[in-house]
């Protein structure tokens, strides 16, 4: 291939990447959606092979959506009890909150620190605080969107399969399914590595804000159960609420100090021994490359994004790894073990 045919292909790519986003922003309403509902078809597909030992195939599939359905009713029915008991608790507390952070201010100011939220700094916190949290509810309400599009494409899996081997020739078939049957397994495994370690970090947490008296135990377990679904980010948020909060019924410097040691020490072992152990390399990327797919993802997505983005990134890093061309992308992405 010459320079210039080098050149141009380099610059149809950048384009076809930028096109490509631009597409996935402007139709978040549409691909998010989709995109949900085939992780979590790939995900609750085990459940079919094992119903239809028990049940007729298309009881199987009924099944299947059912337990989809109560998973996902109880998984957003927690983030909505966790979020709604969150924001009645600050904004029962709000002047106390608004002195603690007033007093920092002028603690920050007089050592030459950084004050977030700028001049009016506690108001802006808020506001960024109601458009996350807005940003959660609107994701949530998604539900129903995706429930329809599993229920439509569960049954339809067997037929597209079909469809794929016959469109292409053996060698991209082969690749292709390679590739989907791995994304689908990876994916398996990483939602329940994850979901284990949310459990273990949610118990843990609980148990701690109980064991030091801090109120709202179970709030602050479902919260850090929620935000341990966000790698790297939200393992440090989790952190800042409860430590907050502790300001506030404490009223001193000492007990908040312990509460947030406490929750870091739970923070670091879980993300660093307990979920490496169990995740070995099933998904694995190095720590930059997770925050990169983090800001990527959450920019283009928002609170849905930054959920998706690691197995996003890694069904990338496994579609490249399956063709020469992309190889590289493969090796860039992904962790050397």
């Amino acid at each position: 291939m010459s320079p210039p045919d080098s050149i141009r292909n380099r610059l149809l790519g950048v384009i076809s990447f930028v096109v490509v986003v631009a597409a996935l922003k402007w139709s978040y309403e549409v691909t998010m959606p989709l995109v949900v509902a085939v992780f979590v078809i790939a995900a609750a597909w085990p459940i079919k092979p094992w119903l239809e030992k028990l049940l007729p195939e298309r009881l199987s599939y009924a099944g299947t959506i059912l337990a989809l359905l109560l998973i996902l009713t109880g998984f957003f029915g927690v983030i909505y009890l966790a979020i709604a008991q969150v924001t009645q608790t600050f904004a029962q507390n709000h002047e106390q909150f608004r002195s603690l952070y007033e007093s920092y201010s002028v603690w920050a100011a007089e050592r030459g620190l950084p004050v977030p939220g700028g001049a009016s700094g506690y108001d802006n916190l808020v506001e960024i605080a109601q458009a996350v949290f807005w940003d959660i509810y609107t994701v949530v309400g998604y539900l129903g969107f995706v429930a329809i599009l599993v229920m439509m494409g569960l049954p339809e899996i067997p037929t597209f399969a079909k469809k794929l081997r016959e469109q292409v020739d053996a060698r991209e078939n082969r690749e292709l399914i390679d590739a989907f049957e791995e994304m689908a397994e990876k994916f398996r495994q990483y939602i329940g590595v994850t979901v284990i370690t949310s459990l273990i970090t949610g118990v843990a947490s609980a148990l701690w804000a109980y064991s030091v008296g801090l109120d709202l135990a179970l709030i602050w377990g479902l919260l850090n159960f929620l935000l341990n679904f966000i790698p790297v980010i939200g393992n440090i948020l989790g952190i800042i609420p409860p430590t907050l909060y502790a300001f506030v019924q404490f009223g001193d410097i000492t007990m908040p100090l312990v509460v947030f040691v406490g929750y870091a020490v739970l923070q670091l072992a879980i993300s660093n021994v307990v979920y490496p152990m169990l995740q070995g390399r099933g998904m694995a990327m190095p720590p930059v490359a997770i925050i990169v797919a983090l800001l990527f993802w959450g920019w283009v997505w928002g609170v849905a994004g930054a959920l998706l983005a690691v197995p996003l990134t890694a069904a990338l890093i496994i579609v490249c790894r399956h063709f020469k061309s992309t190889a590289w992308i493969s090796r860039m992405l992904a962790r050397d073990d």
